[in-house]
C-alpha cells in the first residue's frame, strides 16, 4: 500500500506521509484515513528496522579537548559507527525533525539544559528508545516487524471517510 497515491500529486503526497511518519514516531501515534495510516505503517516500520538493526553501531574515540584552564585534556567520545551513521542520514533526509518541548513548569534555564546536547531529538527518540525496546521484543517474541498498529475508527462525519488510528506497539 506505499504505492497509494492519495488522490494528491506524488510532492504533496510525500510531504504528507514525510509529517505523518515524523508524529507517528514522535507522538507514538496519529489519527488519519485508512489508506494514509496504510503507506504511514509502511515506512514508519521501515524506518524503525533500519534504526533497530544499526543503534549498536558505535565507535569510542580518545579526543584532545581544553579544559577551562586550557590545559589539553584526552577525553573518550562515543561516535556512530558506520552503518549508524548512514541510518542515521537516512532518517534525516527523509523525516521531519520535531523541537523537544518544554514540560509543564519547567524553567527555561532547564529546559535549555536539557535539551543542550541534543541536535535531532526524533532520532536520539529513535535510536535511545525505540530500537533498543524493539531489539528486545525480537530477541523475546523472535520475529522482526510488527512494530505498529492500525485500529479502525469508523466513518468520519462530512464526507464519510474510514478513518483510523496508526499507533507504535
Amino acid at each position: 500500500m506505499t504505492n497509494a497515491k492519495l488522490g494528491r500529486p506524488s510532492k504533496e503526497k510525500n510531504a504528507i506521509l514525510r509529517g505523518l511518519v515524523s508524529d507517528l514516531l514522535w507522538f507514538g501515534r496519529v489519527e488519519t484515513t485508512v489508506a494514509k495510516a496504510k503507506s504511514v505503517r509502511a515506512k514508519a516500520e521501515k524506518i524503525l528496522t533500519l534504526a533497530i538493526n544499526t543503534y549498536e553501531d558505535i565507535v569510542k574515540v580518545e579526543k584532545e579537548v581544553k579544559d577551562s584552564n586550557g590545559v589539553k585534556v584526552k577525553k573518550t567520545v562515543t561516535n556512530d559507527g558506520p552503518s549508524k551513521l548512514q541510518a542515521r542520514r537516512e532518517m534525516m533526509s527523509y523525516l521531519m525533525d520535531r523541537q523537544e518541548l518544554r514540560k509543564p513548569k519547567e524553567s527555561i534555564e532547564a529546559y535549555t539544559a536539557r535539551t543542550k546536547d541534543i541536535n535531532h531529538p526524533l532520532l536520539e527518540k529513535i535510536f535511545n528508545l525505540y530500537a533498543p525496546k524493539y531489539a528486545a521484543r525480537i530477541k523475546e517474541v523472535g520475529q522482526g516487524g510488527g512494530y505498529t498498529r492500525i485500529v479502525r475508527l469508523g466513518q468520519r462525519r462530512g464526507d464519510s471517510a474510514e478513518m483510523a488510528v496508526v499507533e507504535l506497539i
